[in-house]
């Protein structure tokens, strides 16, 4: 059911396990939905929890020849559109708060952090080709982290910990972090869109991290005032470029 053409949208609210995939399919059937949205984030190492799977979701996961997210999530879409209800685009609603281009903070990225985000964009999009993960952490053009399962600001946790793990001395880097986020490069807006917030913002600062790069119109930022407020008083330069 399309929520605009619903007397009663939002009211509703049903609670589900991430495993329970055939209650889901009955419970938007009894309800009458055609089209659904998906909001949120389900995060790739959930499927290596101890959730348990009801026997139309083992069956899927038994059929893939990957457990990436594209595939699972790609597998759930078709599943859901097999059954009536089309997976709408997770933008559709939501396209101001995707990232425009251009400089988004008062301070415009340095010279030396340019450099950064030009290699890091090439290694970005090369792990999301492979959906591994869609951050890369680069200092002094190599890369410091590389992002999987443990998701973006972890990614950023991580690469400032072993920056400051280095012998100041015998370093070679260059020290300033430079995050770089993509977009898969055939994103499909359904699912898995890239996110930053005000914890991303927040996982830069305490890593030291100096400069943000982005995909404009394939990212969604939340509570943007505040993050750009917090970016500006923590020196954060945020980019968003155009999809090369």
């Amino acid at each position: 059911m399309d929520a605009r053409a619903s007397s009663d949208a939002g009211v509703r609210v049903h609670w589900l396990s991430l495993g329970e995939l055939s209650r889901l399919i009955e419970t938007f059937q009894a309800a009458g939905v055609t089209r659904a949205i998906m909001a949120g984030q389900v995060k790739h190492k959930q499927i290596f929890s101890s959730i348990r799977p009801d026997w139309r979701l083992a069956k899927l996961l038994l059929s893939l020849r990957t457990r990436n997210t594209n595939m699972l999530l790609g597998a759930v879409a078709k599943v859901l559109g097999d059954e009536g209800i089309e997976l709408v685009s997770s933008t559709a609603y939501l396209e101001p708060l995707l990232a425009k281009a251009g400089v988004m903070t008062k301070r415009s990225p340095n010279e030396q952090e340019l450099l950064d985000i030009a290699y890091g964009r090439g290694v970005a999009r090369m792990i999301a080709g492979h959906d591994i993960g869609q951050t890369v952490v680069v200092a002094g053009q190599a890369c410091v982290a590389v992002e999987a399962m443990e998701g973006t600001d972890a990614t950023i946790e991580r690469a400032g910990t072993i920056m400051q793990s280095l012998d100041d001395e015998a370093s070679t880097l260059h020290r300033s972090l430079t995050v770089v986020k993509v977009a898969k490069p055939k994103q499909d807006l359904r699912f898995d869109v890239p996110v930053i917030g005000v914890a991303t913002i927040e996982a830069m600062r305490r890593a030291n991290a100096t400069c943000l790069a982005l995909d404009a119109g394939r990212t969604l930022i939340f509570d943007r005032a505040k993050l750009l407020v917090q970016a500006d008083v923590a020196g954060i330069a945020i980019l968003a470029s155009e999809d090369a």
